[in-house]
Formats: structure tokens, sequence, C-alpha cells
């Protein structure tokens, strides 16, 4: 929390004490409570919370999160008739505290959220939990298994463990998930709804007051991590040369290395505008531009012609590479991308992204997209085949979760 910030608001919400107004809302009907950590569990639970009502129109809910981050996403795209909150800290009292505040009809876990008190406080209560997109990790796995006298007694309390890779469930099974509870069912991360002309426009605008051409080329770094905008600033000056209506945009991960950011734009020597100060037009073209806002990631996606995956080269994880693909853009991944491995394969079987091991590679295959508009297309249309082929999951979850 002191190393990210932006928890001061609400803080009174990880300790399971609630302000009159979000008491009074929580109790006016029953609800199922949604825990989604971060960002992208968060769309995956709105994506849920809206299937769940179609099918159960008088649907209640309550979404939790960790990260002020997704709490602002959450803010602006939860129904009305639902409740935000902040995920308590898990421990007996506080979460003795937040159930009895709550009183949720169900449990529904997004991704890999196996609190221990959370888990028992509902199973004591005869609530059920659901796990919907579950997925574990080489290092998470790991782990667990050390503790598996300890995870088998929770994965016991959760039915149906909905996941996404037949690794995943085999995972789930060898850390003591009964196996009948397990269910193979793909990623809910490719259930984007189709994204239309608005992203584009809202992002054109921006670009028209940083005076960038229509027929620019974007070169854009979605999601970055430490250690990869100094290479794609350095990128992009080596590339320019050849490129001259290239531009850069970089949307770091966290928007609260702004600072830092800017710094190593500005180290070497390239002009740098912040979208968060941006009111009216510049009267000179910046070289790059660093989107340090929420939610504006997937309209810079819509214009983009090359997009960098972050966490992806100097980090080990990646980001998600299908937001991009929805709209049909060339992808280029580092070689981490061990938080996707299920779309990974799918991506890679399909030659619909480009995935290099090292900086020098990633510049080549960045040149030689940037020179062949037809190589472009192609890896981009494979890309929007993947995502579009793979659609439907959400809608199984919900049938599991009834």
């Amino acid at each position: 929390m002191a190393r990210r910030g932006g928890y001061r608001k609400h803080f009174e919400q990880r300790l399971g004490i609630y302000g009159k107004g979000t008491a009074a809302r929580m109790g006016e009907a029953q609800r199922i409570w949604i825990h989604a950590v971060s960002v992208g569990e968060i769309h995956i639970a709105l994506q849920f919370i809206e299937a769940y009502r179609k099918e159960n129109l008088d649907a209640r809910f309550v979404l939790s999160t960790n990260t002020s981050t997704a709490h602002a996403i959450g803010q602006e795209k939860l129904d009305r008739r639902d409740v935000l909150i902040y995920f308590p800290v898990d421990l007996p009292l506080v979460m003795k505290r937040a159930f009895d505040a709550i009183r949720p009809l169900k449990l529904v876990l997004v991704e890999c959220e196996f609190w221990p008190n959370l888990v028992r406080q509902a199973h004591q209560r005869d609530i059920p939990v659901s796990l919907i997109n579950g997925r574990i990790s080489d290092s998470s796995f790991r782990g667990y298994m050390k503790l598996r006298a300890l995870t088998h007694r929770l994965l016991e309390m959760i039915d149906p463990i909905c996941v996404q890779s037949r690794q995943d469930a085999e995972r789930m099974i060898a850390m003591g998930a009964r196996p009948e509870t397990v269910q193979l069912l793909g990623t809910a991360k490719y259930d984007l709804p189709p994204p239309g002309i608005a992203p584009a426009a809202a992002a054109r605008a921006i670009l028209d007051k940083v005076l960038v051409p229509q027929d620019a080329q974007i070169l854009l770094g979605g999601s970055t991590w430490p250690g990869e905008e100094a290479v794609l600033c350095q990128l992009y000056k080596t590339l320019k040369a050849d490129n001259p209506n290239l531009f850069l945009v970089l949307v770091p991960r966290h928007a609260e290395r702004r600072e830092e950011v800017q710094e190593i734009a500005e180290a070497h020597d390239l002009f740098c505008v912040r979208r968060s100060t941006l009111i009216g037009p510049l009267l000179k073209k910046p070289d790059v531009l660093m989107v340090d806002t929420t939610g504006e990631l997937m309209s810079f996606y819509a214009v983009s012609d090359v997009v960098f995956i972050g966490k992806s080269l100097c980090e080990h994880g990646g980001q998600n590479p299908i937001e991009p693909a929805l709209f049909g853009k060339a992808i280029v991944v580092g070689p981490n991308m061990e938080n996707f491995p299920s779309v990974m394969d799918d991506f890679l079987l399909n030659g619909a992204l480009s995935q290099v091991q090292d900086v020098p590679a990633l510049e080549k295959i960045i040149e030689k997209l940037l020179g062949d508009s037809v190589a472009r297309e192609q890896l981009g249309a494979a890309a929007q085949a993947v995502v579009e082929s793979r659609r439907g999951v959400i809608h199984k979850m919900v049938k599991e979760v009834q």
C-alpha cells in the first residue's frame, strides 16, 4: 500500500467498517458478493454481473476490489443497483464484520483469490462459494503445493471451480479440489464486447490535440512496467529515422509512475506530454504521449499500428493481449507471458502475434511491421479471428454459478 499509494480513501472499508450510506444500501437486499482483485479481474466481474442479471433480473451485487485503479473502473461502470467496496483484510474478526454487513447470498471469486478467512466465513454461514475464470500460475502452484494440507481444505469448500485451461484443472485437483467440482470452460477474457467506433474516435480526438497527423504510424506500449519504457523510447529514436511519421504512445501499467516515465523519456531527449495535464491543443507536437489516466488504454489500442504488450520483456507475467486483438492490431510480446498460458497457446498456434526473446529481436520485428502494411494486417486479422472464435465463456460460467 505504501509503495503504490492511493489507499487512504475509504480505508475503513478494508477493516470491514462501512459508512451509513454504503451500509444502508447493502442492507436493502441480499446480494451476491463478487471479489475481483485488480483491473483485469474487475472487467470480468462486470461482464459476469451483466450476464447473470440477464438470467436473473432481480439480482443485486456487492463488488469488492483491492486496488484504487480497479475501484475507479468500478465507480465508472458498475450498475447503480450494485455496491462497490474495497476488499476487507483477511483476518477473522474483520471478515466476520464484513459478512455481517453484506449478508451475501453467494460468494464469487475471480481467477485466484483463495483468502482462507473469506472462504471459511462463507462456508460456516452456508453461503455457496464459486470460482470463475480460475487459473494457477507456475509460482502460485509451487507455493500452494507446499501448503497443500491447508489449501485442500479451502478448495473443498468451493463449488464450482471454473478454470481456463486443462493445466489449471489438473493443478486445482492436485492442490486438493474435488475433481467433480472442477469445470474446464476456457478464459472469460475473450468475452470482450464488440468495440464499435467510440474508442477510436476518443483516442483520435486526443491525438489531434497533440498535433499527431492522421497518417502517423502509432507505436503503443500498453501496460508497460519499469525498464520497458526506456527500451521503447530508444527503439522509437532508432526507428524514427526511417519512419518519420512514427509516434510513440506509452501507457504505464501504474499511473503512479508518471513522474518516473516522464523522466525516462526526457533522458532520451524526447518531448513527452502527459494525458492527465492535456487541456487544449499544443503549440508543438511532442515525441511521446504518456497516457497516465484510467480507462483509456482500449481507446489507444484502437488507433495503433503496432502494439507492444507490457510486463513481458523486463518483468515476468505479461499483460492481456486480447484487448488489442479485438481491434485487429499487430501485437508483439516479450518472452515473459506466464500470466496468459492458454491465451498464448491459442495465439501462437494461429500465428496471431509475434513473440520475441530480447530487445534486438523486438527492434527487428517492430521495424518489419512498420514497413509492411500487409504483414501488420495479416497479424491483426489472425488475432481478431482467435478472439471471435472463443467467445461465450461468461455465459457458461453464469450457468455453473446459478
